[in-house]
């Protein structure tokens, strides 16, 4: 059996599991507490930002109480409104006055994660959170990281990505509200967005979830035609819609970002 250097750890936050799997070649003396940071990390953000503790400063927001003057807080509430405007209100955090920046934050939480860790020295590393997962480097010398996307419905593998640096976030394993008529969208199976930053393809994935099919289709053509995040709708019969860029990930010998 291949074994590789490096650390992984899976702990529950979020009321998830999350894993974190290092695989850069460091002592132990070192990743330990990088994994214990990474971890405590993921931790103050969900007491940061869970819509659903009192004491937490969304919480506390929604609720008109007094907030502490945290420059993530802000940053996140910018970003989030940014993200509405580009997808012409479909993503949106603040729906009848009450403000939940859930379709963002877990992307936004592991990209910066992502981010430490390399400026740690440990930049061969995947992180998984539901169906949220950043790749970065390689998962043994010379090697992609392979990452099964799958329909969260079914629990079935409907693609298989290979990539040294992408973040990849599936939306559809739970309700997505539609902003604009404030009912749960069930027009389509899932929707997955892949590109360079995780909280990015995160909100897009909800956003494009939210539109419905056709307006999903639309939308998804001119985004991956803008720029570098492509995505894969899959139907409510099953159907599998995809943006000609995700091809360039499909295979083990395929041309990748970073």
């Amino acid at each position: 059996m291949t074994t590789f250097p490096g650390s992984a750890r899976v702990e529950m936050v979020m009321g998830m599991p999350v894993s974190v799997d290092i695989r850069t070649a460091l002592p132990a003396r070192e990743l330990v507490p990088l994994m214990d940071d990474a971890f405590a990390w993921l931790r103050w953000v969900d007491d940061t930002f869970s819509p659903v503790k009192e004491d937490s400063q969304i919480g506390r927001l929604n609720r008109g109480q007094t907030i502490k003057q945290i420059p993530e807080l802000i940053e996140v509430l910018h970003r989030c409104d940014e993200l509405s405007e580009a997808t012409d209100g479909y993503f949106e955090a603040r729906i009848n006055g009450v403000i939940d920046p859930s379709g963002y934050i877990k992307g936004w939480a592991l990209e910066r994660l992502s981010r430490a860790l390399v400026n740690a020295g440990a930049g061969d590393h995947r992180i998984s959170a539901g169906e949220d997962i950043r790749v970065r480097g390689s998962a043994a010398p010379g090697k992609r990281w392979r990452v099964g996307i799958r329909d969260p419905r079914k629990n079935v593998v409907r693609k298989v990505v290979f990539a040294h640096d992408l973040g990849i976030a599936t939306s559809g394993g739970a309700p997505v509200v539609n902003p604009r008529t404030g009912q749960v969208e069930e027009g389509l199976g899932s929707v997955t967005v892949i590109g360079p930053d995780l909280g990015v393809a995160d909100a897009y994935a909800t956003a494009i979830f939210a539109m419905g099919s056709i307006v999903a289709r639309r939308f998804a053509a001119d985004l991956a035609e803008a720029g570098p995040y492509q995505t894969m709708i899959i139907t409510r019969d099953g159907q599998e819609i995809s943006t000609p860029g995700l091809a360039d990930y499909s295979g083990a010998e395929a041309r990748l970002a970073g």
